[in-house]
């Protein structure tokens, strides 16, 4: 296979995964900012689907970040117990959600630098508030772009921030929120971590591992 640039690559990655998953939404339901927010921080090790299954119950009692930054810890702790590492998380939910208030005048910043200083929240959940409810720009390094972006061959790292910056400067920025929610039906539905069904891919034709140069 002819030697492509990362450039090159990303502008095919997008219009292969385009055609084959035209809807590119995040799986996470919500209706406000804060809301997404939340549920991000809850689907660390657990799945959307499970987050999806919480947050209904959650978000009806506490219905803005005033409501959750004065909710008391343990009620939180047993709306969201089935996510998994529960109390960390209903300490963050809480935290985050005075930080928003006392900093924030009680509106969800729109930056990754005021968004990573939120409690508990890191730049994956930052990336993915500014794209998906301020439109802006974003690269979300999930474990799926993670492995997805190496297969293909833009890198062979394991860093998290350095991937973010080496997908920003192939990606066109217009494009680069709703690849990386494409990643993630990708790599749920094709390109598994210990099985990928790599004949059946979309971008086999330009994949590194499939072409044997990864």
């Amino acid at each position: 296979m002819k030697k492509i640039s990362n450039k090159e690559r990303a502008a095919l990655a997008v219009d292969a995964l385009k055609k084959e998953y035209p809807g590119a939404v995040c799986s996470l339901i919500y209706e406000k900012p804060h809301e997404l927010l939340i549920a991000t921080r809850l689907s660390a090790q657990c799945t959307d689907a499970r987050v999806n299954m919480v947050t209904p119950a959650l978000f009806e009692r506490y219905r803005s970040s005033e409501d959750f930054a004065k909710a008391d810890i343990e009620d939180v702790e047993r709306l969201i117990k089935s996510c998994g590492l529960y109390k960390t998380k209903a300490r963050d939910i809480v935290e985050m959600s005075r930080q928003i208030c006392e900093n924030f005048g009680g509106k969800v910043p729109d930056t990754i630098e005021q968004l990573t200083t939120l409690s508990g929240i890191g730049r994956k959940t930052a990336n993915l508030i500014v794209g998906d409810v301020y439109g802006k720009p974003a690269v979300v390094v999930d474990t799926h772009c993670i492995r997805i972006t190496s297969r293909l061959g833009f890198h062979d790292s394991k860093d998290a921030v350095k991937i973010e910056k080496i997908m920003r400067d192939a990606l066109d920025p217009a494009e680069s929120n709703d690849f990386c929610h494409r990643l993630v039906l990708h790599g749920r539905a094709v390109c598994t971590a210990r099985s990928p069904k790599c004949a059946e891919c979309c971008m086999r034709d330009f994949c590194e591992k499939e072409n044997g140069e990864a």
